[in-house]
């Protein structure tokens, strides 16, 4: 009998039945240099006309100098929030396609609003990983479900799971600069640094992502990489170092109206916009800047100063990242794309904030409030961001903000660099192209197919079209069909260079919306409306709407906000009325912490004082801008409940003795009040009344015991460590919650 030995299928070697018989195979794991790396940097809420190079007053040399050495591109679009753009650009496919239809907030129960991006949509990272590519996140995450991002994950949606070999960053929409929730890998881990060591977010990103390149050249150095660079820039809270907000609040004295102006004239001149467009009708609710009273004017400067400034500020530090590619003799391979998420954003409303996190829970924040405070715009206790009227200046010159459908929610600056591809550096495209191409275009300037399955699931259709030709040739034609958009109900068509859009208000019939047209070749900025003009033509786009939402997952078309927040809660939470947090426990993000919000709860410790006494925080959630701490201080039992800033104390009304004790808070809500009353073992020891509690949010910052990891809740210095013996903490929820969750709604809106 003869025996043959059988090669397992897909082993490129043969198995004999002895070594000498077989040949063997060593896969590669170094590339040849021969694959360029890849370096996408996405800044957040930045309009259209906010980079230097694009018209404004804002310096940004460095994006500048990218752009000098490549292209820069008028008719990029994206999908009027992060979350979707996000979704997009990761996958080469539409948002409501990969089921991120909206906010990574909540799941509706339909396929293309998840918040989850599907696994039979791999990442361009998993696409690039069997090309030998190593991958690297770095910033702003969020397109994984928030309810998902505590300590247990499930992780099959944070980075690391989706293609990315290392990551530092946050996974929420937004977080604090200073007091950020940043992770490492699948970890929450501390921030090194703290606003009174000089420590910003926008800082400790670049630290991270130039020493991942570096370890990448120690460890791989011919192997190409990829990263994605995602600041906090420029979405709010604005904060970032007062030097540079001094130096920004210069370039904006003379208001919204000037500013626009002048920053059209800029991008007629630079040649991004056709010469003889003119200006829009200002955004709906906006003044006249001659119309703002003198006395608010310092205050809307200073708004606008902090968000310029945080650009500026990340412009600075990306010098990091190209010295550490030029020194490394990297930057002559490495293609760069910068680019925004969307239009600047609505959400600072018609004033602006100082610290939106009052608001959030109807504490009102009056012009007087704003004006006094108007010197701590940008610092640690203010969750800032301004008012519409710079949001429409930083999208000149197009048509109103984030989260809409016209061009001010979706038009963006991008801009591309590659290295002996690009043949024109510093010219121009102004062909359409969207998010969802950019995937799809690197893997054609590679050579390379976007895989039919990832870690053996079958994928769907790449949806993008490669605007690769254009890279090379400004006069090249892209074949391109049509793209829809919707967020929120706000719908939109463009097709061979025309575009059917209607604003929905929220609330109202969805057939009551109005369509308007424009030919977008001869009206860059959607101000000639010719629905009436062609009819016929707005009819046939809006039946190819209706098409394009049924084929892409976009239906049920739904604006309802307050049932879509309450339904997610309830199946998040279910029943679950009791939180046991015991000696030891990591990080909580807010999301998966108790919901205290509006209801009756007590909060209660397990703790043993020694002899000669204690001292630090037992619980603390949030931050200096919001959030609650349970803490020991001079001997005595304090609870600080800072809503928005306003810090309402209640001391005990006698020191703690040495012991094992049971202590804490017992709030009882009382209609739009609340009673809290503090209690060592049995005995009360002090109660206050309020009708300041939380209504809507508790903070952006997470959730600890036995430490306050960030900027403090209260008047401490951090982490103010507990001293004593903590043993366990516990919450107990009462079932009386009575949400406004319409109000709950706007605030993850504006967090998004």
């Amino acid at each position: 009998m003869t025996f043959n030995p059988t090669t397992p299928q897909g082993f490129p070697g043969t198995i004999g039945r002895t070594l000498a018989e077989s040949t063997p195979y060593f896969p590669s794991h170094d590339g040849d240099g021969s694959k360029p790396n890849i370096l996408i940097v996405l800044l957040d809420d930045v309009g259209f006309a906010d980079f230097g190079c694009y018209g404004s007053e804002n310096a940004t040399p460095v994006i500048d100098s990218i752009a000098q050495r490549g292209l820069r591109f008028s008719g990029f679009h994206t999908t009027a929030m992060c979350s979707t753009t996000r979704a997009a650009i990761h996958t080469g496919r539409n948002h409501h396609s990969v089921g991120v239809g909206c906010l990574a907030n909540f799941d509706s129960g339909y396929p293309g609003y998840r918040g989850k991006i599907a696994k039979e949509a791999g990442t361009l990272a998993e696409m690039l990983r069997p090309h030998g590519y190593r991958n690297y996140m770095v910033g702003k995450w969020h397109v994984t479900p928030l309810t998902e991002t505590g300590p247990t994950g499930p992780f099959d949606g944070w980075p690391l799971a989706r293609g990315f070999d290392r990551f530092y960053g946050f996974l929420d929409a937004e977080t604090d600069q200073f007091s950020p929730e940043v992770v490492r890998d699948n970890s929450h881990v501390t921030a090194p640094g703290t606003y009174w060591t000089g420590y910003h977010l926008t800082e400790d990103l670049v630290d991270n992502a130039v020493t991942y390149l570096a370890d990448h050249t120690a460890g791989a150095p011919n192997s190409p990489w990829f990263m994605l660079l995602a600041p906090g820039a420029c979405h709010a809270p604005h904060q970032a170092p007062v030097p540079i907000i001094d130096r920004c609040e210069q370039y904006y004295l003379d208001g919204w109206d000037a500013a626009r102006e002048r920053r059209l004239a800029n991008q007629i001149k630079l040649g991004l916009v056709p010469a003889g467009t003119e200006l829009p009708a200002r955004n709906d609710f906006v003044l006249p800047w001659e119309d703002v009273p003198a006395e608010q004017k310092p205050l809307f400067v200073r708004l606008m100063a902090a968000y310029a400034a945080m650009l500026e500020h990340f412009d600075e530090n990306l010098a990091r990242v190209i010295k550490q590619l030029e020194v490394s003799g990297q930057l002559d391979n490495t293609v760069i794309m910068v680019m925004s998420d969307n239009g600047a954003s609505q959400e600072g409303g018609p004033w602006g904030f100082i610290n939106a996190m009052g608001p959030f829970n109807l504490i009102p924040e009056s012009i007087e409030e704003k004006i006094a405070k108007v010197g701590d715009i940008g610092g640690p206790d203010t969750h800032s961001n301004f008012p519409w009227g710079w949001a429409m200046a930083a999208n000149t010159p197009l048509k109103r903000y984030k989260q809409n459908t016209h061009s001010g929610g979706i038009r963006d600056p991008f801009i591309l660099s590659w290295p002996g591809v690009v043949k024109d550096e510093g010219g121009l495209r102004h062909n359409f192209c969207h998010a969802i191409d950019l995937a799809p275009t690197i893997l054609d300037m590679l050579g390379l197919e976007a895989p039919s399955t990832i870690n053996g699931i079958a994928q769907m259709p790449i949806e993008g079209t490669s605007f690769a030709p254009v890279l090379s040739n400004a006069q090249a034609i892209v074949n391109r069909g049509p793209q829809y958009f919707e967020m929120f109900g706000h719908r939109g068509l463009w097709e061979d260079g025309w575009k059917a859009v209607a604003f929905h208000q929220m609330g109202t019939p969805f057939e009551n919306d109005k369509w308007e047209l424009y030919n977008l070749d001869v009206d860059f900025n959607e101000c000639n409306d010719l629905a009436e003009v062609e009819p016929e033509r707005l009819a046939r786009m809006i039946d190819k709407w209706w098409e394009e939402a049924n084929k892409h997952s976009v239906l049920p078309l739904d604006d309802r906000f307050a049932p879509r927040f309450a339904e997610n809660a309830e199946r998040h939470t279910g029943e679950r009325t009791n939180y046991t947090f015991w000696r030891g426990m990591g990080h909580l993000p807010s999301d998966v912490a108790p919901d205290l919000r509006s209801r009756s709860y007590t909060i209660s410790a397990v703790i043993d004082v020694p002899k000669d006494g204690c001292e630090g925080v037992i619980i603390s959630h949030g931050d200096l801008t919001s959030g609650y701490s349970l803490f020991i201080r001079d001997g005595h039992l304090e609870h600080d409940l800072n809503i928005g800033g306003s810090h309402q104390m209640l001391r005990s009304d006698k020191p703690i003795t040495p012991g094992a004790h049971t202590v804490g808070v017992r709030m009882k809500r009382n209609g739009n009040e609340g009673t809290l009353t503090m209690f060592i073992d049995d005995v009360q020891v002090g109660t206050m009344t309020t009708n300041n509690i939380f209504w809507i949010l508790i903070s952006w910052s997470g959730l600890d015991i036995g430490l306050d990891r960030g900027t403090p809740v209260s008047n401490y210095e951090s982490p103010f460590l507990f001293t004593g013996h903590l043993t366990k903490v516990e919450i107990s929820l009462d079932n009386d919650q009575v949400l406004d969750f319409h109000g709950e709604s706007r605030a993850t809106m504006s967090r998004d």
